[in-house]
Formats: C-alpha cells, sequence, structure tokens
C-alpha cells in the first residue's frame, strides 16, 4: 500500500523529534519484536494478569460490558462484540484488522494526529502491534459499555498501539479503557484517535493502573463536529517511573463540547507531566479542563490545561493539587489563548497541604488519623463524576474509593 509506505518514510523522519514536555525516554533499550507465548483466551490468562486487570475496573467475565477488546504485549487476545450490536453494523476489532477490510478505515488512520507529531507517534507507525478499532453507525446508541483492556507482562518491551474510535452522527458509545502491567520495565505508548461526528456522544473513560518502572506516553486528539459531545475522565492510580500525556479536544462544529478530566495519584519517585487541552474552532462551543492531584513521598507533578478560543465560545481551567509530602513537588500551568473579544475563556489554580484543623476536626469525630486523611483525599477527588452516565458513576466511585486508601501509604 503506497499510501502507508508514505506514512512510514514521514515517520522514519520524526524517530529523533522530542516532545515539548516530559522527560526523555531512550527507545533503543526497549525490545519491539512479537515473539513470545501467545494466550488465545481470557480464562487462560496466568492470575497474577487476571487479578491486577480486576482491580482496573475490566469485567473479565464481561456480565455488564457489550464487548472487549484485550490484548497482551503484543498479541490481541480477545475483540467480541454482544450480537445484538454486530447486527447493528457496530464494529469492534484490531486497527490492522480494520485497514485490511475497510479501503474507508484508512480515511481515519493519522488524521487527528499526525504521524509525524513526536518520536513517540512515529515509533508507533514503525514498529506498534495493533490497538483497537471501534465505529458506531449513525443514531446507533450502544446501550452497555465496551471494554478495552492493554497489558503489559513481559519484561523490557515497548508496547506501542494505535486506536480509532468513531462514533458516527448521531449514535452514542460508552468506552472503557484499562492499562495495567506486572512489576517489570518497560514503555507503553497508547495513540488514540477520536472522531465524533454530528449530534454524537462519547464518553471515554480510561484507568492507568502501572508499576513503578514503567515509561508512559499517552497521546491523544478527538475531534468533535457540530453538536458532538466528548468526555474523555482519566484515572491514575499507582506509581509509574514517568508518565507524559496531552489530550487535546478539537471543537471544530458549532454547538460542540468537551470535558476532560484527569484524576492523578502521585507516589514514590514518580514523574507525571499531565495536561489537557481544548482548541475552540467553532461558534457556541464549550467546554473545561479539570485536574486533581494527590502527590505523595517524592514524586513530582506538572499539571497543565490550555484553553484556545478563536470564536464565540465558553471555555474553564481548574488545576488542583494536594501534597501529602514535604518532599513531594507540585507545580500548575493553565495558559489561556484567544484571537478574539468573543472568546470566554477562565482558569483557576491551586497548590497546598491538608489542614491541621481539618485532620483534627474529622479525628475529633472518631476517626484514625489515616482514616482522616483518606477522607479528605475522596473529597478532594470528587470531580467531573456528575458528567459520568449514571451505569459508569458506580465504576468510578470504586476506583476514587481505591486511590483514597492508597494515598495514605
Amino acid at each position: 500500500m503506497k499510501w502507508r509506505e508514505e506514512l512510514k518514510e514521514k515517520a522514519k523522519r520524526s524517530l529523533n523529534k522530542r516532545p515539548p514536555y516530559g522527560p526523555d525516554v531512550n527507545l533503543g533499550v526497549f525490545l519491539w519484536d512479537k515473539g513470545g507465548k501467545a494466550y488465545r483466551n481470557l480464562s487462560t490468562l496466568p492470575q497474577p494478569i487476571l487479578e491486577r486487570a480486576k482491580v482496573t475496573g475490566i469485567d473479565v467475565k464481561e456480565e455488564r460490558v457489550g464487548g472487549t477488546y484485550f490484548q497482551l504485549d503484543f498479541d490481541v487476545l480477545r475483540a467480541k462484540l454482544a450480537k445484538d450490536f454486530k447486527r447493528a453494523g457496530v464494529y469492534l476489532m484490531s486497527v490492522e484488522e480494520a485497514l485490511t477490510e475497510f479501503e474507508w478505515a484508512r480515511n481515519y488512520y493519522w488524521k487527528a494526529l499526525p504521524v509525524d507529531t513526536d518520536k513517540y507517534t512515529a515509533i508507533t507507525e514503525l514498529k506498534g502491534s495493533h490497538g483497537y478499532f471501534i465505529y458506531v453507525p449513525p443514531k446507533v446508541k450502544v446501550s452497555k459499555p465496551l471494554q478495552t483492556c492493554l497489558f503489559i507482562h513481559k519484561d523490557s518491551v515497548a508496547q506501542a498501539i494505535h486506536n480509532i474510535v468513531i462514533v458516527d452522527e448521531g449514535g452514542e458509545l460508552n468506552l472503557l479503557t484499562a492499562c495495567s502491567a506486572l512489576p517489570v520495565k518497560a514503555l507503553h505508548i497508547g495513540i488514540t484517535e477520536f472522531y465524533v461526528k454530528r449530534n454524537a456522544k462519547l464518553t471515554f473513560t480510561m484507568v492507568h493502573f502501572w508499576s513503578p518502572t514503567l515509561h508512559v506516553r499517552p497521546r491523544a486528539v478527538a475531534l468533535v463536529e457540530e453538536g458532538g459531545y466528548f468526555l474523555n475522565y482519566y484515572i491514575h492510580m499507582a506509581p509509574v517511573k514517568s508518565l507524559q500525556t496531552f489530550p487535546t479536544a478539537k471543537l471544530i462544529g458549532e454547538g460542540a463540547q468537551a470535558y476532560l478530566t484527569s484524576i492523578l495519584l502521585a507516589s514514590k519517585d514518580a514523574y507525571l507531566d499531565v495536561g489537557g487541552g481544548i482548541e475552540f474552532k467553532a461558534n457556541n462551543t464549550k467546554g473545561e479542563v479539570i485536574s486533581r492531584s494527590v502527590i505523595r513521598d517524592e514524586a513530582n507533578v506538572i499539571l497543565r490545561g490550555e484553553l484556545v478560543g478563536s470564536s464565540t465560545s465558553k471555555g474553564h481551567i481548574d488545576c488542583k493539587g494536594l501534597l501529602l509530602s514535604e518532599r513531594a513537588r507540585g507545580e500548575a500551568i493553565p495558559i489561556l489563548k484567544s484571537s478574539t473579544g468573543l472568546a470566554e475563556l477562565t482558569h483557576e489554580a491551586a497548590l497546598g497541604k491538608i489542614s491541621h484543623e481539618e485532620l483534627e476536626y474529622l479525628m475529633s469525630k472518631g476517626f484514625s488519623e489515616d482514616e482522616a486523611i483518606s477522607l479528605v483525599v475522596r473529597g478532594f477527588l470528587e470531580t467531573g463524576l456528575e458528567k459520568l452516565p449514571p451505569n459508569l458513576r458506580g465504576y468510578a466511585d470504586r476506583i476514587l474509593d481505591l486511590i483514597s486508601k492508597y494515598a495514605r501509604g
């Protein structure tokens, strides 16, 4: 395929292109080969993998979901969709399968996010393996969430995947993605392109539960058309060596909306550079970038938010960090850019500690110090849940409860 060869040539020219944020990662120290044992179904997976997947909320028995995509290192173990959704024209498969089967799929391949964005997008095109492809036809409302799990269990590997999600006109989808790993040294790169068509709605909930020796580099862009609605709810709940991500929503149609929420727990010596951006390219568009970070031990967190207004629009950034250690470090960087007087863009940012008065009050009510800290953390993280669909709020609540327990050590 000539078009694919041209993409690869473009990628090769960007292999040394460092991103503007986050520490650099040496791509040469990781394994990119596709060898090793391949598990053919979820039930044969080792118990440690299943247990860790369950912590992130993956429904291993698939009782509450409408479809499952599960990728272990380089291998797709499962890509199954409920019969009702299949009959409605919904697709759930690997991105390579989609490119082979549907000529039109190439219209969504590296279109929202250019292949030469940085070294991580480039290496994904050159050496990446699979990723999920999801398509929801016009006016089809997928009544049950679809779940995807991207898991690493081999030492020293680089898992580079490319995901594409398309919700066509008037369609609706709730997508849960869980990413996790065994305690190995590895690299995860996750490229995701979201296409939210006219009057469509996509709720994307992503949970990361990595290990302290992993480097993680997600890249995501959403194109939201007229009347479209995109909600990105991200939870990071376990130690990681370094994480850098800056998902961006581009509101290209009138009345489009985007809400990006990040809930972060940073511990040990983790380095997290997490942000979110919204570009208001059409009139009557709205959006918010909200971040909450709990920082303990010697972790370092940078919270970024950026709004770019070039039309009649309303946007808000809210970045807050809670430091639980004298050695913890936090930084909040909200950025507002406007090329028109018709854009109403605002921001607020705060970094601080739990007050002694607050702890003393809770302890006077009979709570231990650890319990009091958990209660404060839980309340601090309570943001963005009201925007989640009712059938996902319980899922997010359980994850936030776990984070509040992990936060106290």
